[in-house]
């Protein structure tokens, strides 16, 4: 078996990274202290610290005064979306925003939308479907259920000059918020309204939005695939 000619440091630092990349060692549980590597490796101190310090400066590791060092907790990479007023979004751009005004309702929650709101199958809920143009084009189909309790003035909105976002922003401080964003092709209506074939693909978004102890909203937004994009960010 060939010599390991790597400096000590070096050793040592492999042979931590082998037990966290093994399984053997998961995030959490306590790293031999430098006294047990000392011991193992006859290295120094400072040999023992050296490995250990730059495994921590690495990620792999977390040395925490008075309770050793352990292994790091995984990083989660998670996409961060931003919650804006599409009438902002599209000033932004230097362009006009106007909105069609398609349903404006109370109505009984059929099973799925009671669910989703949390809330009894026939309970009064509020509904909207509105046109969001830019420019006189159309960009997106929102279809929205929203929840009395969170907004109880929501249908005295103007959506003419008032986006449902912006309402809500403003009257049920979001506290909390899940999407989902697929691929689709826009139904009948769907296409009719946005003025685009039945055929042209679209992103739909699924969002839910909670404020407090209530589901605020739920909303389905189509938008034409030709005519949008969704930005975000993604942190560690």
């Amino acid at each position: 078996m060939a010599k390991d000619e790597r400096p000590a440091y070096e050793q040592v630092k492999g042979w931590i990274r082998q037990h966290i990349a093994s399984g053997e060692w998961k995030p959490g549980d306590v790293v031999p202290s430098e006294a047990s590597l000392m011991e193992r490796f006859a290295i120094s101190r400072m040999t023992a610290n050296r490995a250990l310090r730059e495994l921590a400066t690495e990620g792999l590791v977390t040395r925490v005064q008075g309770s050793g060092t352990r292994v790091a907790e995984l990083h989660r990479i998670s996409s961060q979306l931003v919650i804006r007023d599409i009438h902002e979004e599209v000033a932004e751009r230097g362009h006009v925003h106007s909105t069609r005004v398609i349903t404006v309702a109370q109505e009984k929650a059929g099973s799925e939308v009671a669910e989703a709101l949390g809330l009894r199958k026939g309970a009064r809920v509020f509904h909207t479907v509105l046109v969001h143009l830019e420019n006189g084009v159309p960009i997106q189909y929102e279809d929205r259920y929203v929840n009395p309790q969170a907004a109880p003035g929501y249908l005295d909105t103007d959506f003419g000059s008032t986006s449902p976002t912006l309402h809500l922003l403003q009257h049920a401080p979001l506290t909390e918020a899940s999407y989902s964003i697929e691929a689709c092709l826009p139904s009948a209506e769907e296409a009719k309204a946005l003025d685009i074939r039945a055929s042209e693909p679209c992103l739909a978004m699924m969002r839910r939005t909670v404020s407090g102890a209530n589901v605020a909203s739920i909303a389905r937004q189509i938008y034409p695939g030709t005519r949008y994009s969704f930005n975000g960010q993604f942190q560690a």
